[in-house]
């Protein structure tokens, strides 16, 4: 068995230990915000917050999950995850939305360690968050309204 509290909710599941935190979050417990995307941990569209970093759940095992594990399904409770979800929608970020989940919780993340981030700062933050349908610079301009900027996009 493994202990696991995800969104604030202990859960104790019998799962193999190298079973990846995604699979576990997605099938097991049925939060199904967090993607699947490339299975190697470089599109970013699986993040998730393990202790509050950014973390690939497509290739943590559940047996290295430490503490407590957030998704985007918390994100409507925290009060950065809403400013930044609020952003995402005034600007029209998402066309197809698949990798925006992952980027959210980028840019959460991001928000929560340096509240006033300049554009290079964003930038860095998300690259490894792919966006097939190339809303790059919505994206980065939604984090800046996030963070209480003038929109420079």
């Amino acid at each position: 068995m493994i202990s696991l509290t995800v969104n604030g909710q202990e859960h104790e599941l019998d799962v193999p230990d190298d079973m990846p935190l995604l699979w576990v979050i997605r099938d097991v417990l049925g939060l199904t915000g967090t993607k699947f995307g490339c299975g190697i941990a470089q599109c970013g569209t699986c993040t998730v917050h393990m202790n509050g970093v950014a973390t690939r759940a497509c290739v943590t095992p559940v047996s290295a999950v430490t503490g407590e594990v957030t998704t985007i399904e918390a994100m409507a409770d925290d009060a950065v995850g809403q400013k930044v979800q609020q952003a995402w929608l005034d600007l029209g970020v998402p066309q197809c939305g698949f990798c925006q989940c992952g980027q959210i919780m980028s840019a959460t993340q991001l928000l929560k360690d340096n509240p006033q981030p300049n554009r290079q700062d964003i930038v860095n933050a998300l690259t490894g968050n792919l966006c097939r349908c190339g809303t790059y610079n919505r994206i980065v301009a939604a984090v800046e309204r996030a963070s209480g900027q003038e929109v420079t996009s």
